[in-house]
């Protein structure tokens, strides 16, 4: 009987950026190779200080999911990165309520990793040495 279901599932893998400045979720197969559905923050907002928002970040997963259950993706693996490098390493505000709203749409979690870029010595920040000239 379990074998059953297992063979019903099918996984992909939820790709989540987060900044303050927007919200992208990308649906992907289990190889990442071929895309099943990618909304961000500003496809379900006409304000562009919006894109960011836990709301508009739920709403963005949510027509996500839709689009993958829809296309045969019952259960993901999440995926979660913030800028990285020289910026922020923590995700945006949009992060959780993404996640929130994978569940709520009716998709299974997998495991949920974080992949934010992580320089080992340091990336120089833009503007040069004596930095940004206004």
């Amino acid at each position: 009987m379990a074998t059953e279901k297992q063979k019903q599932e099918r996984w992909g893998i939820a790709h989540i950026y987060s900044s303050f400045n927007n919200t992208i979720v990308h649906i992907t197969d289990i190889t990442g190779a071929y895309t099943i559905s990618r909304v961000s923050g500003g496809f379900v907002t006409d304000k562009g200080r919006l894109k960011g928002a836990p709301y508009q970040a739920m709403l963005a997963a949510k027509r996500a999911a839709e689009e993958a259950l829809e296309k045969g993706i019952t259960a993901v693996h999440v995926r979660v990165r913030a800028p990285g490098g020289h910026l922020s390493r923590i995700p945006g505000p949009g992060a959780q309520p993404a996640i929130r709203a994978l569940i709520q749409a009716g998709l299974k979690i997998g495991k949920i990793e974080d992949v934010t870029p992580i320089p080992h010595d340091r990336t120089r920040k833009p503007g040069g040495r004596r930095g940004r000239r206004v």
